[in-house]
């Protein structure tokens, strides 16, 4: 009797689906046990707390400003004739910054001159009237020699000349301290008024920053207390300075005004908005890295490690600075905290109370 042929297309199907059946299992038993193993490992990283100082941290902002700057002016009108600096530029006590057109000033310093030859020879006619063949005012008694220099009009022209010469000098701009220039927006031809600012004069060798404290915080602060100060441009650098003033008021919203200096090494300039961090040393603190502390219902939790097991305590953070905190067990909540306590410092964002952890 002959055989039934079983079609060729038939045996593929099925010989395909035994097949993905086969590979589908091992895949999902891997999945699953990769899952549980994934679950179970925890790893952390420890401490031993022990008692040690604790460098306390005051953070305010500030911005910096010269100790010493000045904003420049021409005392006199005229047009600009010569500008030897731009905004940037670094320049010398006594450099001369720029000069007005000194022609009117200079006729007026002549105009005086003349006066008081004048006034000079009148004086001296009035004196030989007198009896006296001198203009030496030591061999003349003073109430005369008073008397002719006002009726001469010597006195009034010796003030003319003086007024003169002041203003022929003022058409001349010249730094009074070194520093760099600021705030310069004349151009040469330009027409410059009297008592206008001209540009400003910063000496940036050494600023002063001016920061507020509340009033709870002043205990922590003194006079040539060391202070860190951070561009917020660049938090990575700091720079040193110390406490130099502390103004004795509090103001309507409890906050006390307090000056730092620090000498510039370079790389601040006026103006630049800073972090201020005021230091104070505290004694036999349990100190850790922010990073072991976490949040759990709302609560500041640290977690214990005992024989591969974490248990979570209740803290308090007593101080902080840029890097740790200061921390005791919270006092209502039962837990306990003690040097020689191991602590875990990583790893525990996604930990629960007595959860199984591996040391790294």
């Amino acid at each position: 009797m002959k055989q039934p042929r079983i079609p060729l297309i038939l045996v593929i199907i099925v010989f395909a689906f035994i097949q993905s059946c086969t590979r589908s299992k091992p895949a999902e038993t891997d999945a699953a046990e990769k899952r549980q193993y994934i679950q179970q490992q925890n790893p952390v990283e420890i401490m031993v707390l022990e008692k040690q100082p604790f460098k306390k941290e005051l953070i305010n902002n500030g911005k910096l400003a010269a100790v010493r700057k000045s904003e420049l002016r021409f005392r006199v009108n005229e047009q600009l004739e010569k500008l030897n600096a731009k905004n940037g530029d670094r320049v010398r006590a006594g450099q001369l910054i720029a000069s007005l057109k000194p022609f009117t000033y200079q006729q007026q310093l002549s105009g005086s001159r003349v006066q008081l030859q004048r006034a000079r020879l009148e004086l001296q006619n009035i004196l030989i009237g007198q009896g006296y063949n001198t203009l030496d005012s030591t061999q003349i008694p003073l109430p005369i020699y008073e008397m002719a220099c006002v009726k001469s009009g010597y006195s009034e022209a010796l003030q003319q000349i003086q007024t003169a010469e002041f203003n022929l000098q003022a058409t001349r701009l010249s730094a009074p301290f070194d520093g760099l220039l600021a705030n310069l927006k004349y151009k040469a031809h330009e027409q410059v008024n009297t008592g206008e600012a001209f540009c400003m004069l910063i000496d940036d060798s050494e600023f002063e920053v001016e920061f507020r404290v509340v009033e709870n915080e002043i205990e922590s602060i003194r006079l040539n207390n060391e202070v860190q100060i951070i561009p917020f441009a660049d938090n990575s650098k700091s720079f040193s300075g110390k406490v130099s003033e502390i103004n004795p008021l509090i103001d309507e919203n409890g906050m006390i005004g307090v000056k730092a200096r620090l000498r510039n090494p370079g790389g601040l300039m006026e103006g630049m908005n800073v972090k201020v961090l005021v230091e104070k040393k505290m004694d036999g603190q349990l100190v850790v890295p922010k990073s072991a502390v976490v949040l759990r219902q709302n609560q500041e939790v640290l977690f214990t490690y005992t024989q591969g097991t974490a248990f979570w305590t209740y803290v308090q953070t007593v101080a902080e600075n840029s890097s740790s905190y200061s921390v005791i067990a919270h006092p209502d909540k039962g837990g306990s905290l003690a040097p020689g306590d191991t602590v875990i410092i990583s790893g525990n964002l996604n930990l629960a109370h007595e959860s199984e952890v591996v040391v790294k």
